[in-house]
């Protein structure tokens, strides 16, 4: 079945996680997506200790299933009339270079409409191409640490907490993908190009817009909860059981704190001045919670995950990574057989993140390796195919 994108053909000038994490998502899906990396290629094919993987490390695996890779010095007149003839023949072009890097390289918005008037350019880069940090250099954690989200998480007085994983370059690339497809839909009906300019920082406000809306109203900054929810409940918070592992509790609402009440055997509550009350629970917050600590001891994670969830109560077993693969649906996850890397080469990336049907999100090919396309591309732009 004829994916969404099937037909829309994306130059990728981006490297390392946020752009292309963007054109990841593209790709997914059914867009064509040309990776045009320098001689020496992304760089996250080697990242970090994962060199045994041979240009295949597993930070690259994770964006790039599907694409097609040139490499292209981009100061060689020879290199830069391929990217050209690309780039004119393209719906879509994304780059991640510092600002103005791209401009100096001659391929900045207003030389690429030259090539092709409708094209959607999407720069993606720290702060903005025209904020006052423009020429900060960011990547992910630094951007945690400027946005404000570093003090989100933790407990009051602890120092500064990293998200565990570069939650920014992703979100980042999320948005721009979603800026991306607005802006197809839009030259659909206008027949017009745009250019769109996503920056690292400005994403991260919009996906903390739970935290920084009550301050834009308020003036009140949020309280670091740890491993409480936002609803500052005792209810609303994480318990160790009886197997040393932890259960996340969510219950916000009071006819969820009654079922709770009633599984637990603790009716008593729902009367006991000191819980009958969201906000009564919120003022002994330490006896609810030290009440509710007692009894979960009692069983593992994965018996209160069970019996909890299955009376309709949130609760969840706080899992490893390796435990959550398993819990997901068949195909969120996608295989891939990439050969040459350690443990055999059949492995699986995250698929989109939704179901659709017709047009199932996905994609069955592996990453490229470094210009493996060269030939492929330079017969495609020698002909007169589209």
């Amino acid at each position: 079945m004829t994916q969404p994108l099937a037909g829309i053909r994306i130059a990728d000038f981006s490297h390392v996680m946020a752009g292309p994490f963007a054109t990841h998502i593209l790709r997914l899906l059914g867009a064509e997506v040309i990776k045009i990396e320098s001689k020496g290629g992304d760089q996250f094919r080697n990242y970090g200790s994962n060199r045994e993987f041979d240009g295949m490390s597993p930070a690259f695996i994770a964006a790039n299933a599907g694409k097609k890779s040139i490499a292209l010095d981009l100061k060689d007149e020879g290199d830069k009339d391929i990217a050209r003839r690309i780039i004119a023949r393209s719906h879509v072009l994304i780059e991640n270079f510092r600002p103005g890097v791209i401009d100096r390289l001659g391929f900045g918005y207003e030389a690429v409409k030259a090539l092709r008037p409708d094209i959607v350019f999407c720069s993606v880069s720290g702060y903005g191409q025209d904020s006052p940090q423009r020429d900060w250099p960011a990547i992910d954690n630094i951007v945690q640490a400027t946005s404000g989200m570093m003090m989100l998480s933790g407990a009051e007085g602890d120092p500064p907490v990293r998200v565990g994983f570069p939650i920014v370059d992703t979100l980042t690339g999320q948005t721009a993908a979603v800026a991306i497809l607005a802006a197809l839909v839009q030259r659909e009906r206008t027949g017009q190009g745009c250019f769109i300019d996503v920056a690292m920082l400005d994403a991260s406000m919009a996906f903390m817009t739970s935290a920084l809306t009550p301050f834009l109203v308020t003036g009140n900054s949020l309280k670091r909860l740890g491993n409480t929810g936002y609803s500052e409940l005792p209810t609303a918070g994480l318990f160790t059981c009886k197997d040393g592992r932890h259960v996340s509790l969510g219950v916000v609402q009071d006819n969820q704190f009654a079922a709770l009440a009633r599984n637990l055997g603790q009716e008593s509550w729902l009367t006991d001045p000191r819980f009958a009350s969201a906000d009564a629970r919120r003022a002994n917050f330490d006896a609810m919670y030290g009440a509710l600590q007692a009894i979960f001891v009692t069983r593992t994670a994965e018996e209160w995950e069970r019996d909890l969830s299955g009376a309709g109560i949130p609760c969840g077993k706080v899992r490893r990574v390796s435990e959550a693969a398993k819990l997901c649906r068949p195909d969120a996850l996608m295989p891939l057989a990439i050969e040459g890397i350690p443990g055999g080469g059949d492995v699986a990336v995250p698929n989109v993140g939704f179901r659709m049907e017709p047009g199932a999100p996905g994609v069955n090919a592996p990453p490229p390796r470094l210009d493996e396309n060269r030939e492929e591309i330079l017969q495609w732009l020698a002909s007169e195919d589209e």
